[in-house]
Formats: structure tokens, C-alpha cells, sequence
């Protein structure tokens, strides 16, 4: 071809494109968006597992005392972890020998990347929001990331999250409510108070178009309000006991999650997130190819502040 630096422009122009695709990912949707407000994305550097310190407990020397007092300093337990494996991502782009035959100039190439590259964005998008949402971790073939399904409600079964099990250990299990109801403001009330402790608050509620709807059509017209920050992000939203209450069309069919995104982290490789490879071109295919690699997973820390509502319609 005319242009002898194909791979580098490809590969540079990648590099270039992928800070711009990071931010509009986790702009996209709104447990993306929420994550990214609370400062729940976060790079670590390795590691056999990702390691989540929990506090199971309080700490019993903590006293009033007077003048020469012996202090307690006993040693204190009600501390552990959970831990989540490391799970990987991977978009591919490919650009094939007759799409490179047609865009033979810089300009051509660049505006073609550029294309393929929007479309990756989109896929990654919509993948990972789906997997972020329903994943319960053993999806193709335990390949698949955590989802708040199993991190929230505790899908397909307790018997371990992180290596935990909450069927023995109640500081970690979620609430959990699975009358099959159409949904009262009574249960969403019931809800929203259990999973909180004083200002320790949900900060969204996550459900689907026709419960959001339902909601809607629960509240007087007068008292419909919504929050600016999240309107402004581009996310209809209404506001249930000062929560933004969403939707998302990944959600299932019932479900509304009510979330402390304080104590939800997505975890991420330093070295590998949202890693663009260099363009190569394989022995066997006529077409040159790169991936956008990404390790991590989604963990949480405190179980106890997340809820959900099955079982409703609207």
C-alpha cells in the first residue's frame, strides 16, 4: 500500500482516542455515572485477587476515662475481607484488507479508525452496563464479571460473596424483599430505611422503565421532583425520600435496587484498564486487528446498605 506507516498511525491514533472513550463510557448510564460521582472506580496494581477489607465490627476499647486510668489495649477483632477474582474484558477492532485498500490516505485511514472505534465505544458500553447489572460472575462459562445481581440480590444463591458466606455471617447480607405485589411507596419505604444508618443513606435507586413509571404515577403531580446534578448528566431521575430513582433497560423484569454506591467499587488494573494493544496483522485472516483490554471486577464492601425489591409490577 502507499502508506508504509499503516500499523503506527492506527496504533497512535487509538492511544489518542481512548481517554475520550473511557469518559463517555462511564458517563452512559447511570450506575456507570453513580460509580463514577462517588469515586468507586479504582486502579490497583495486581495482586493474586482483589482484596476488600471489610469493618465486621466495632472497636471495643473505645472509652471515656479519667486522670491515671489504665487504657484498654486490647487487641481488636471485626476486621476481614473479601475477596473477588480478577475476571478480564476485551473489545476487538478490525479493519479488513479491502476496507484498508479503500481508505488509502492518512485522512482516510484516521476517519475510518475513527468510525470503528465509536463502534467499539457503543459495544462496550452496552456490554459492560449488562454484565455490571445482571452478571452474577458465572456467565460464559465463569468468565463474566460480578453484577450487582449477585452482589445486591444475592443471585442465583448466599451461599458464598467474596468468600463470604451470609446465611452465617448477617453483617453480610443485603435486604432483600420478594412478595410478588404491585409496588407501594410502603415497600420502597421499607427498604430505603433498612439499608440505612442515620446519614449512611441510599444514594440511587435502580429499577426498570415500568416500575420508574409506576413510581411516577404513585407521586402527586406537586411533589414530582427531581435531582439537578443528575438531570443535568442527562438521566431523567425522580426523587424517592432524596435518592434519585433511575432506570435502566438492563434491569430485570420486578426489580428495583436500592444503592449505596459508598460501598460499591469497580476495581481496576492499573496496567490494564482500557489498554489499547498495537494493530497487527495475522498470518491466517487478511485484515489487521487491536484490542481494548480491560481487568477488574466489580466488589462490594458493605452489603448490609444495599437492597432490592423483587417480585413487583407495576
Amino acid at each position: 500500500m502507499s502508506n508504509p506507516n499503516y500499523d503506527t498511525i492506527l496504533s497512535t491514533t487509538l492511544a489518542h482516542h481512548i481517554p475520550k472513550l473511557v469518559d463517555n463510557v462511564f458517563t452512559a448510564r447511570p450506575f456507570f455515572y453513580f460509580l463514577k460521582q462517588a469515586g468507586q472506580i479504582k486502579m490497583v496494581g495486581g495482586g493474586h485477587k482483589i482484596v476488600q477489607p471489610l469493618m465486621t465490627g466495632l472497636n471495643s476499647s473505645a472509652a471515656s476515662y479519667s486522670g491515671y486510668d489504665q487504657l484498654n489495649i486490647t487487641a481488636q477483632d471485626g476486621i476481614t475481607a473479601a475477596e473477588f477474582p480478577w475476571k478480564q474484558y476485551a473489545a476487538s477492532i478490525v479493519i479488513s484488507g479491502i476496507e484498508e485498500a479503500k481508505n488509502r490516505s492518512e485522512e482516510e485511514i484516521i476517519d475510518l479508525l475513527e468510525a470503528k472505534t465509536a463502534q467499539a465505544e457503543h459495544t462496550i458500553i452496552e456490554k459492560l452496563d449488562q454484565m455490571l447489572i445482571t452478571g452474577d460472575g458465572t456467565g460464559n462459562s465463569g468468565k463474566d464479571w460480578a453484577g450487582i445481581k449477585t452482589l445486591v440480590a444475592g443471585h442465583p444463591n448466599d451461599t458464598s460473596i467474596g468468600g463470604i458466606n451470609p446465611t452465617t455471617n448477617s453483617y453480610w447480607a443485603s435486604y432483600r424483599e420478594a412478595t410478588a405485589e404491585v409496588l407501594s411507596l410502603g415497600k420502597m419505604s421499607t427498604a430505603y430505611n433498612t439499608v440505612s444508618e442515620g446519614a449512611d443513606q441510599p444514594n440511587m435507586i435502580l429499577t426498570t422503565q415500568a416500575l420508574y413509571e409506576k413510581y411516577e404515577a404513585l407521586l402527586q403531580p406537586q411533589l414530582r421532583f427531581a435531582d439537578a446534578g443528575t438531570a443535568d448528566a442527562g438521566f431523567q431521575n425522580l426523587l424517592f425520600k432524596g435518592a434519585p430513582v433511575l432506570y435502566d433497560s438492563y434491569v430485570d423484569a420486578g426489580y428495583m435496587y436500592f444503592l449505596n454506591t459508598k460501598y460499591l467499587r469497580l476495581v481496576g488494573h492499573s496496567d490494564n484498564w482500557f489498554r489499547p494493544t498495537p494493530f497487527v496483522r495475522p498470518n491466517d485472516r487478511d485484515a489487521r486487528y487491536a484490542q481494548i483490554l480491560l481487568y477488574g471486577n466489580l466488589t462490594v464492601s458493605n452489603r448490609n446498605r444495599q437492597g432490592v425489591l423483587t417480585g413487583k409490577t407495576a
